[in-house]
C-alpha cells in the first residue's frame, strides 16, 4: 500500500478552522480542538437561526399590523379576513411596512376590509 502524507491538507484544515474562530475568546481562538468545537456550535446556531429569523419577522409584522388595525377599530383577525375577502393581495410584510410608514393608506385599507367584512 502506498504511503499518504497528510501534512499539507491537515495544516490547511486546521488553519481554516482557526481563521474562522478569529475573535472568539480565550482558547477558542488559539487552540485547534476548542476552536473546532466552538466553530461547529456556531454553525449549528447559524443554521437554526436562519430559520428562526423567518419566524421572528413574521411575528413582528403581525404585531405591527395588529397595532395599526386596533388604532383603526379592528382586530388583527378581522383585518386579515377583510383584506382577503376584499381581494387585496398584499402580504404581511408589505402591510406592516404600510402600517409603519403610511398610516393614511393603512386606514384606507382598513376601511376596505371593514366594508368587505360587513358585506360578508
Amino acid at each position: 500500500m502506498t504511503r499518504v502524507k497528510r501534512s499539507v491538507h491537515a495544516k490547511k484544515k486546521r488553519r481554516a478552522t482557526l481563521e474562522r474562530a478569529k475573535g472568539y475568546r480565550g482558547d477558542a481562538s488559539r487552540h485547534y480542538k476548542k476552536a473546532k468545537e466552538t466553530v461547529m456550535k456556531a454553525d449549528s446556531y447559524a443554521y437554526r437561526d436562519r430559520r428562526n429569523k423567518k419566524r421572528d419577522f413574521r411575528r413582528l409584522w403581525i404585531t405591527r399590523i395588529n397595532a395599526a388595525a386596533r388604532v383603526n377599530g379592528m382586530t388583527y383577525g378581522q383585518f386579515i379576513h377583510g383584506v382577503q375577502t376584499a381581494g387585496i393581495e398584499l402580504d404581511r410584510k408589505v402591510l406592516a411596512d404600510i402600517a409603519v410608514r403610511d398610516p393614511e393608506t393603512f386606514a384606507g385599507i382598513c376601511e376596505a376590509a371593514k366594508a368587505a367584512n360587513d358585506a360578508d
